[in-house]
């Protein structure tokens, strides 16, 4: 994973979705509409693996079938009823499949609105192994309740898994959609307008969504926002010959003229080369929402070299001018370390008159109650999420208490640096604060382009590393690497 976050560069077309649909992620004007193609390579079937064995009792070859409601509708018709269709949707989407990488960064990034045709739950897991407390919506009924406390909405809008005799499966089901399901599309016209929405996995081909389209588009005329679509472009080539050169560029010529059709709802298509290019973009994207956040990583048992009082003030400086200076705190609630950091940045925030605590200082303490057998496993888990929320980590102390009293190196700050590390993270260790920062800076200082990848510091990394070095210019050096780092991932993207 880290050789393809740190070789893939987007292009420049790429760049420019990044910015325009990161700053709405950050504004919070945000949405995705996720289609089966984000669940395929979790192994889930599409609509043709689903209406496979329907169309094999029909006598009709799924391949050569392009009106795939029409088929199942043929399907209900033939066998009076629909209890076979759905039981093939339950055994189709109740067994286990794991989360893609695309599903893990989607969950990660802070858009609190999901519109999905999927019937299966990978949303719904990706959402929770991530923390977040989700709403499902599958019915009129619940459109009107909300979850105290959720982070995300999920539109299932054309049913679950868990309620097969409601899906949205047949031509009949499309045909009164409305009449059971009008606030579903009344809901997501409104999104339309007020959101920028980020289709992924989807081909276009839904009749519900193309309606929808275009009724936007008649109530708005050029007045409306721009959409995006994550697809990948034709090839130009085939490894294995399978299509000849003229079926390719009828492939290629119908894509164009697809996209350009697409411009007339205000929906861009973001073209990538290939299927792995996906979520390597969204890793971009996930880094260029989430720069201005710096998690502290650091404990300390022993406060030596620096003692309590100089440790505790640049920790507690730390903090404040992490906030003053516009970026966001995240900490796991390390020992000896988050507590200043945290009243610094709380201080900080209260001070200002823009920047409100809840909003700029993210806190997870560790998972507590993990078993003993689990806990390695869940602790890392917990890190990886943390540091895939922030741009860059500071490296403070780092010890802890042996069983037999002693002080040695902590094990899970060393984990969190090397988990910034897979991930292409600036690291920045605070050398003159002893034990895992001291060995991190020494290693930096060696290989500064694989801890502070693009970025000029030779100078800081003498600052931080330098005992003479005051509170206020470790600071200073700190604010000012994650400064740079953060123009270096605007710039890049």
């Amino acid at each position: 994973m880290n050789g393809n976050v740190v070789t893939w560069e987007p292009s420049r077309d790429q760049r420019r979705f990044i910015r325009a649909f990161g700053d709405k992620v950050l504004n919070q004007e945000a949405g995705l509409f996720i289609g089966a193609g984000v669940s395929r390579d979790a192994g889930f079937v599409d609509w043709k693996g689903l209406l496979a064995e329907a169309a094999d009792e029909l006598d009709l070859d799924i391949t050569k079938e392009h009106d795939l409601l029409a088929l199942a509708q043929y399907h209900v018709n033939g066998r009076s009823g629909r209890g076979e269709i759905n039981q093939q949707l339950i055994y189709a989407f109740t067994r286990d499949a794991s989360l893609t990488p695309v599903h893990e960064i989607l969950a990660r990034l802070p858009i609190d609105t999901v519109w999905t045709t999927n019937y299966e739950q990978l949303l719904e897991k990706a959402y929770d192994a991530a923390g977040r407390r989700v709403e499902v919506k599958l019915s009129i009924e619940n459109l009107a309740q909300a979850r105290t406390g959720r982070d995300v909405t999920i539109y299932k809008m054309h049913g679950c898994v868990t309620q097969p005799h409601e899906a949205v499966l047949t031509k009949q089901d499309y045909e009164i959609y409305d009449v059971g399901r009008r606030l579903f599309t009344d809901s997501l016209k409104g999104d339309f307008i007020e959101k920028t929405l980020l289709f992924l996995g989807f081909s276009f081909s839904d009749p519900n969504v193309e309606r929808i389209l275009s009724k936007v588009r008649e109530q708005l005329g050029q007045n409306r926002r721009d959409h995006y679509w994550i697809t990948r472009r034709p090839p130009t080539v085939t490894t294995d010959g399978s299509k000849s050169k003229d079926d390719l560029e009828y492939d290629r010529r119908k894509a164009d003229l697809q996209s350009a059709d697409l411009k007339r709802y205000g929906i861009q298509t973001v073209w990538v080369d290939d299927y792995a290019d996906i979520p390597r973009l969204l890793r971009a994207l996930e880094a260029y929402v989430m720069r201005r956040g710096v998690f502290v990583a650091g404990a300390a048992h022993d406060p030596s070299p620096l003692g309590w009082d100089r440790l505790n003030e640049l920790s507690k400086a730390l903090g404040g001018e992490l906030i003053r200076r516009g970026f966001n705190l995240v900490t796991g609630f390390g020992v000896g370390i988050a507590e200043q950091t945290i009243l610094g940045a709380f201080r900080a925030a209260y001070e200002s008159r823009s920047a409100q605590p809840a909003d700029r200082v993210l806190i997870r303490p560790f998972p507590g109650n993990a078993p003993a057998e689990y806990r390695a496993a869940a602790f890392r888990r917990h890190r990886e999420d943390m540091i895939s929320r922030v741009g860059a980590i500071v490296v403070i102390a780092g010890n802890k208490a042996s069983d037999a009293g002693s002080t040695i190196l902590s094990n899970g700050v060393e984990e969190e640096v090397q988990i910034a590390l897979s991930l292409g993270k600036p690291v920045i260790p605070v050398g003159v604060s002893g034990h895992v920062a001291h060995a991190m800076w020494r290693s930096a200082v060696a290989d500064r382009q694989r801890y502070l990848p693009g970025l000029d510091c030779a100078t800081e990394l003498k600052t931080l590393g330098d005992e003479r070095s005051s509170v206020e210019q470790l600071v200073g050096a700190i604010v000012a690497l994650l400064a740079r780092a953060e123009r270096l991932s605007s710039t890049k993207n």
